[in-house]
């Protein structure tokens, strides 16, 4: 098979031969290994040894080498396990990875609670791939797949494992289809960036070498809003990600902090055309349907409930700019935020249940979380810089942010709990606002 028929052949290839390599009662999930909702959450100790090859030549080793690095550091970056350093392993590379073939003593007397096998071989450019999860005190398999792709389909059957092993221990399929957006500042210009999940492969979006600001992905990751000063004043750019084909949104004042409605072709976006700046619902082609909010004052910065029935939005009618919610179809507002004099950039979790948002008390920006109806605020980050622009994973189970900890702002990820912060990437200049999208299968 030549690369010719690449794109024609990638559903065989990839997406078609994935086999299941479990019985039919092994492979129902079972959601009680691992509870998100838990914030004292303890991490599965898990052991990753070396995948095997087929042939054992030189590229084989290679390419097995760094698959086992991807998906240990692709598990370990979730915050669910504690990855066993592979000198504590009481065997070595060349035992036998089948069920039958495994002493799970070995395991169990090292800590480990899980384990990884698998092996690669490659004929020509086409890799085929399989990897399994065994819970090593019950003595099975519970996870088991096989991929066929080509060679440069590595992070794709990875992640696409690793998504499997998240599905049956949580329920949910993790962030591994998942990228971010954000901005980028260099040589005082600011562009749209995106990159995968977990900071991989950082693409310009935009390079007009202007000022662009605030990217949303809509619900299905094809398209992505974001405001531009490129023509000189705020204009509302909507552009498909993958031919860049879309509207441009410039009417009088400012249009921007743009939010896509849940599940539909709809967006919200601050406008300031009839005078103070509000919030309107447009079309995803820059039409607007209605002026959702009526005050003196800014109204900015929208993100919608999951149902898409409220707004959570940054208003200072108060006098401060405070967290606000609004029902969409009565209109009803009702402040969220007493706490802190300054409190701006709210996410809505994809559960439903709580905002997360950058709050200021006469001193620098931290990041909160506080339950829909105003109890359980908990702070995540602690007086380390300015925090700010919080952003919620597609499955609730991490929050993105920009911080100056170290410096110049830089993206930086953390678990829905505040715990395993750290930096996800670092470019020339500075980096701010990101925007994590839902699962994108096909960018």
């Amino acid at each position: 098979m030549t690369r010719n028929g690449k794109h024609l052949s990638y559903c065989i290839l990839f997406t078609v031969l994935i086999i299941c390599l479990l019985t039919s009662t092994q492979v129902q999930a079972q959601y009680d290994y691992i509870d998100i909702s838990n914030p004292f959450l303890k991490k599965i100790p898990i052991a990753i040894p070396q995948l095997g090859t087929g042939s054992g030549n030189q590229a084989e080793k290679e390419f097995a080498r760094a698959s086992t690095e991807l998906l240990s550091g692709s598990l370990e970056f979730t915050g669910y396990f504690k990855m066993l350093d592979r000198d504590a392993f009481l065997i070595d590379e060349n035992s036998q990875w089948t069920a039958s073939g495994i002493n799970f003593k070995n395991w169990t007397a090292i800590g480990a609670e899980l384990l990884t096998t698998g092996s690669v071989s490659i004929q020509a450019d086409i890799v085929e791939m399989e990897l399994r999860l065994y819970d090593t005190f019950k003595e099975r398999m519970i996870v088991g797949k096989r991929y066929k792709g080509w060679v440069e389909d590595q992070r794709k059957m990875i992640h696409r494992f690793c998504s499997d092993v998240i599905f049956f221990l949580t329920g949910n399929r993790g962030v591994f289809d998942s990228k971010l957006a954000f901005e980028s500042k260099s040589d005082g210009k600011k562009e749209i960036f995106t990159c995968d999940f977990d900071g991989y492969s950082p693409k310009a979006f935009t390079n007009n070498k202007n000022i662009n600001l605030s990217p949303a992905w809509s619900y299905d990751g094809q398209w992505i809003a974001y405001t531009s000063y490129i023509k000189g004043g705020p204009d509302l750019y909507i552009r498909h990600v993958k031919d860049k084909r879309g509207t441009v949104v410039a009417k009088k004042g400012i249009n921007t902090t743009p939010a896509w409605v849940p599940g539909k072709f709809a967006l919200a976006a601050t406008l300031s055309y009839e005078g103070d700046p509000e919030i309107y619902l447009l079309t995803g082609t820059g039409k607007i349907i209605k002026r959702l909010t009526k005050s003196y004052g800014i109204d900015t910065q929208p993100t919608w409930s999951p149902d898409g029935k409220k707004i959570a939005f940054v208003s200072d009618r108060a006098g401060s700019p405070q967290i606000y919610i609004m029902d969409i179809d009565s209109g009803y507002v009702e402040r969220l935020t007493f706490y802190g004099n300054y409190n701006t950039s709210p996410a809505w979790s994809p559960k439903g249940d709580k905002i997360a948002y950058s709050a200021s008390n006469n001193g620098n920006f931290d990041i909160y979380v506080i339950k829909t109806d105003g109890t359980g605020l908990l702070q995540l980050t602690d007086n380390q810089g300015d925090d700010e622009s919080p952003s919620w994973s597609p499955d609730g189970s991490m929050i993105a942010f920009s911080s100056t900890r170290e410096g110049p702002s830089r993206i930086y990820v953390m678990t829905a709990f505040g715990t395993d912060q750290r930096r996800l990437l670092a470019l020339p200049g500075e980096q701010t606002n990101p925007e994590w999208s839902g699962r994108v299968t096909n960018n």
